[in-house]
């Protein structure tokens, strides 16, 4: 369970990235930011790195139990897959500058702490989209045809890059709407070829 100070270190570290970048996120720029001493922040977080786990535990406190919960529901598979992409979309809405931490693959690349910590999130993930998928595939639910893995790919790739086209355009579109209007596409592309 995070503290108040921890939130609020976390809140502004997702600013400063939004804002500046990663290099931006130093510990100077976020105590100034904060308006406390670099080593107040030390009593919360030991590094620069720490702060960005932490920031992805943040975002994955958000989303993993939407994923977990839609795999133990019982129902429609496209529907579980479209409250995945609502949830997301919804978290994305509601914190902007949180795409630049979480699709920003030169914060992790060179951290090995990072680098497993992504990795297993998106295995995770992938690993309950399959699961809906499979699912679906055995209910006669979903396109039989496809591989799963091709599938859960795209169902993990799109919302990405519909979320990366949104922080381009300055967040000038409504995500909520254009991930619904996108998704009703890939449910005729997942449903196409069912038999």
């Amino acid at each position: 369970m995070l503290t108040e100070r921890q939130l609020e270190i976390i809140r502004t570290a997702i600013q400063l990235i939004a804002q500046k970048g990663i290099q931006g996120l130093t510990l100077k720029n976020l105590a100034k930011e904060i308006g406390i001493s670099e080593p107040a922040i030390y009593r919360h977080y030991e590094n620069k790195i720490e702060i960005l786990v932490s920031i992805l535990d943040y975002f994955l406190e958000r989303t993993m139990g939407i994923f977990s919960a839609e795999v133990q529901k019982e129902g429609d598979p496209l529907d579980k897959i479209e409250r995945i992409f609502e949830a997301h979309f919804d978290v994305f809405s509601a914190t902007p500058a949180l795409v630049a931490v979480i699709f920003s693959e030169e914060i992790f690349r060179n951290e090995p702490v990072l680098t497993e910590r992504v990795k297993w999130i998106m295995e995770r993930n992938s690993l309950a989209i399959s699961t809906i998928i499979d699912d679906g595939k055995a209910r006669g639910q979903l396109n039989t045809e496809a591989d799963t893995r091709h599938l859960t790919i795209i169902i993990m790739g799109s919302p990405r890059l519909l979320v990366k086209q949104w922080q381009m355009a300055d967040f000038s579109f409504d995500l909520r709407s254009s991930g619904s209007a996108f998704f009703v596409t890939l449910k005729q592309l997942l449903t196409k070829y069912r038999t």
